[in-house]
């Protein structure tokens, strides 16, 4: 279960933390673009580690009904239509683009490896019923948890894009102005890479 840590220093714990967007009116803009860009960040990881999760089910639950139904087909051969049908698959989201790659993406596919240490989906024809059943327990309830604070995280980048939005709105920001800081910034890192 992923836990929140008051007072901690992994982005999870900052971003979910009761005073992440308090003041945020008062902030100047660019930070709350940098807030509002941990959050999407975090809200990335998280549905990265949610898609791995939702793998290790699709692959439990075929094994299971390759098992309950006879079928000769191992899951081995049914691996690429299995992770292609979670790869297409409606998310359930709330249609956000995200732009930002995963970070730590082997952590996560270690944290998500250990869940269940002792079943090796590698082999996942030679495990017992209580073995596979135990992992789709353990499975779908780290996928609960992740998904809740998926969700948390999405209210916090809600609130700092309602922020940005309202000063568009009131013209305190312009698209120009923000166009010109990219620019800014594109200038920097082609210097730096100069030098």
């Amino acid at each position: 279960m992923i836990e929140v840590r008051p007072g901690g220093r992994r982005r999870i714990d900052r971003v979910l933390a009761p005073d992440y967007t308090e003041g945020v009116e008062q902030r100047p803009l660019n930070e709350v673009r940098e807030l509002r860009d941990e959050a999407a960040q975090e809200e990335t990881d998280l549905s990265y580690v949610r898609r791995l999760l939702h793998a290790r089910i699709d692959i439990v639950l075929a094994e299971q009904r390759r098992r309950s139904e006879g079928g000769p087909t191992s899951v081995v051969e049914q691996l690429v239509g299995i992770l292609s049908e979670n790869a297409v698959r409606p998310t359930g989201g709330l249609g956000r683009a995200q732009m930002p790659e995963p970070s730590r993406a082997e952590a996560h596919r270690r944290h998500v490896e250990a869940l269940v240490s002792d079943v090796d989906l590698s082999n996942v024809t030679s495990l017992t019923e209580e073995q596979i059943a135990h992992a789709l327990r353990a499975y779908r309830a780290e996928e609960a948890s992740v998904s809740g604070r998926r969700r948390e995280v999405q209210v916090v980048m809600d609130r700092l894009n309602e922020e940005i939005a309202r000063r568009y709105r009131e013209g305190r920001a312009s698209v120009d102005d923000l166009l010109a800081a990219r620019l800014r910034q594109q200038d920097g890192a082609d210097d730096a890479k100069e030098d």
